[in-house]
């Protein structure tokens, strides 16, 4: 059995937050964003989540259970300060998509962190996450710009 914490990456469903926060971004629309922005999760790239379940399958031990975490804890509002400074860099406008966050009413009963310790995977079968948040977070950018075919080059201009 595998627990894991939040996942991201290309091809995520567009209503989860990270999609959200980029699509609403790259439209120019307000960026909802839960409460006072600090609730905190754990994020784990996808390819490194997927990798953990099949070390899992392979070698983990009959009856056991792992945790799959990525060990990058973020509050939401770092989560969307991130995207947005790379939106600049990459995709620049007049002013910065961090004028586009909007605080919107909290979910009820909405937890106020979620996390996840991923030691016994990572002693027990060497596991490790491949991806650090900011290498990940930039992939995952990258490919939905490729996805919505916006060039951008080098030096972050259209």
């Amino acid at each position: 059995i595998t627990n894991c914490s939040n996942n991201y990456g290309p091809k995520q469903h567009d209503e989860k937050l990270i999609p959200t926060i980029i699509r609403k971004a790259l439209a120019g629309e307000s960026i909802p964003i839960y409460g006072d922005g600090k609730n905190i999760r754990d994020w784990l790239y996808v390819l490194d989540h997927c990798k953990g379940i099949d070390l899992v399958y392979h070698t983990g031990k009959e009856a056991n259970v792992y945790n799959i975490g990525g060990r990058n804890e973020r509050t939401n509002l770092q989560i969307v300060d991130a995207i947005c400074t790379i939106l600049d860099e990459k995709v620049p406008k007049e002013t910065s998509y961090k004028d586009l966050i909007t605080f919107v009413e909290d979910r009820a009963g909405h937890d106020r962190r979620y996390a996840i310790d991923a030691t016994k995977l990572e002693t027990e079968l060497g596991w490790k996450a491949k991806e650090n948040f900011d290498s990940g977070i930039i992939k995952t950018i990258e490919w939905y710009l490729e996805k919505n075919e916006i060039k951008i080059n080098k030096k972050g201009r259209l």
